[in-house]
């Protein structure tokens, strides 16, 4: 690794100075590199493993393959498409990734040698806001984009991709609904990509919290807008914080997009509301995967499930 790292970089005496965290299921490692004289360099090297250990016990083989796409699929984000990312939406600036004999491996910018050092376990107002602008950029970039390459529906816990999780869900009604609720969140007018894992975790902030960037593009892809905005406000909010900031969040996440949309041909007044009457189904789409990946977990709570009855009422059989 040190080779390629010099290899690219053109440094010289290059030595891993942290471990940044290992990947989801053991299936490999982030750690920063840094070499005498020259900005420290982020490495992702994926060497998937023999047997899966998968936290909550999904170790099949249809996981195995989904983690080994998503890593192609992050790849293939790097090289054709991240580089369309302004400010507005910044990203990681890749320097090289390529396949190996034990997987991938991804050289990276240092977001925190570039200023974005601060991470969030719980955000503030205004860094939430300033996340939703990110979203809203980011849609905005890739509005009628093809995902050439990339997950043809953006998410990781998109219905196709998750047959295991839909087979064991106790509640008939959800279970015969979810195609329904991913056709509807399919046929949108607008599409766009979807970072797919917009969680807290995943925003870098500058420490005085004026701008942020996001990492983790294994399960972009294709997608409503409304489906990065409802998982994103479901890492960093609880149940009543999520019913008295909706309307306030939604306005703030339509007002970014509609500045980044500035001067394209596009029907803005259409899109926003398209995808505002999308949102609840947003929701719905990923309390399907919950109730089937984890029925316990704390983000099946009141304002999450309300939402879901609502779409579960719109899409009945009449």
């Amino acid at each position: 690794m040190r080779e390629w790292v010099e290899r690219v970089t053109g440094a010289r005496g290059a030595e891993v100075v942290e471990r940044i965290q290992s990947l989801w299921s053991g299936y490999g490692e982030i750690v920063r590199v840094a070499a005498p004289g020259q900005p420290s360099v982020v490495v992702k090297r994926v060497s998937p493993p023999r047997a899966g250990r998968h936290p909550r016990g999904w170790n099949t083989d249809r996981s195995h393959q989904r983690k080994l796409r998503s890593y192609a699929v992050e790849m293939e984000w790097y090289r054709s498409f991240a580089s369309a990312c302004g400010d507005g939406c910044r990203v990681p600036r890749c320097l090289a990734a390529e396949e190996t004999d034990e997987g991938w491996r991804f050289l990276l910018e240092d977001l925190d040698a570039s200023g974005f050092s601060a991470r969030r376990a719980d955000a503030s107002e205004a860094e939430i806001e300033r996340c939703l602008s990110w979203l809203a950029s980011f849609h905005a970039t890739f509005l009628g984009e093809r995902p050439e390459g990339l997950w043809p529906v953006g998410t990781y816990w998109h219905l196709a991709t998750r047959p295991d999780e839909l087979a064991v869900i106790d509640d008939p009604t959800l279970r015969d609904a979810a195609d329904r609720i991913d056709a509807r969140l399919s046929a949108a007018r607008f599409q766009t990509f979807v970072h797919g894992d917009a969680k807290l975790a995943n925003f870098c902030f500058r420490p005085d919290g004026g701008a942020v960037a996001a990492v983790d593009f294994q399960y972009v892809g294709g997608g409503c807008g409304m489906k990065d905005v409802a998982y994103f406000r479901s890492s960093c909010l609880d149940a009543p914080a999520l019913e008295e900031s909706q309307a306030r969040h939604l306005d703030c996440y339509f007002a970014a997009l509609r500045d980044a949309l500035r001067g394209r041909d596009v029907d803005v007044d259409a899109l926003e509301a398209e995808w505002r009457a999308l949102y609840p189904v947003a929701w719905a789409d990923f309390v399907r995967f919950l109730v089937g990946w984890s029925p316990g977990h704390w983000k099946l709570h009141d304002y999450s499930r309300a939402l879901t009855a609502e779409v579960l009422e719109q899409l009945a059989p009449r």
